[in-house]
C-alpha cells in the first residue's frame, strides 16, 4: 500500500478522531427553538442554545462538530442544508474542517463562494 493510500486520521483535538457524517442529507436535526445539547457535548450549566441568534446556532455547531463521538449526535443535533450555509462562518479546528471537507467537498465550494 503506498503512503497515499493511506487514510488519514484527523482530530477534533488531541486523542480524539473526528466523526463525520456520510452524507449531509442525513442531518435532520432542528433548524429553531431552543435546543438544549446533553452534558457530553456542551459541558457548562446553560446547555441550550436558541437558534434564532445567528451566534448562538454557529456556537452550538462549533462544539457539536468538535465533540460528537458517534454520529448519530451529529443527526440529532446538525441540519445537512444549515451546516453547508455556515460552514464559512464556523470556527473549527484544522483537523474537523479538514476531515469534513474531504469527506463532503461540497463544503469546501461553500467557502470560496
Amino acid at each position: 500500500m503506498s503512503a497515499s493510500a493511506t487514510p488519514v486520521m484527523h482530530l477534533a483535538r488531541p486523542h480524539r478522531p473526528v466523526v463525520v457524517a456520510g452524507t449531509l442529507s442525513e442531518l435532520r436535526g432542528p433548524t429553531s427553538g431552543l435546543v438544549e445539547l446533553p452534558l457530553r457535548l456542551w459541558w457548562h450549566p446553560q446547555r441550550a442554545f436558541d437558534l434564532s441568534q445567528r451566534t448562538m446556532l454557529l456556537w452550538m455547531y462549533e462544539n457539536v462538530l468538535r465533540e460528537a463521538i458517534r454520529a448519530d449526535e451529529l443527526r440529532n443535533h446538525l441540519d445537512g442544508p444549515t451546516l453547508a450555509r455556515l460552514w464559512p462562518e464556523l470556527n473549527l479546528p484544522r483537523g474537523v474542517r479538514a476531515a469534513w471537507e474531504a469527506r463532503h467537498p461540497r463544503l469546501r465550494t461553500h467557502v470560496a463562494a
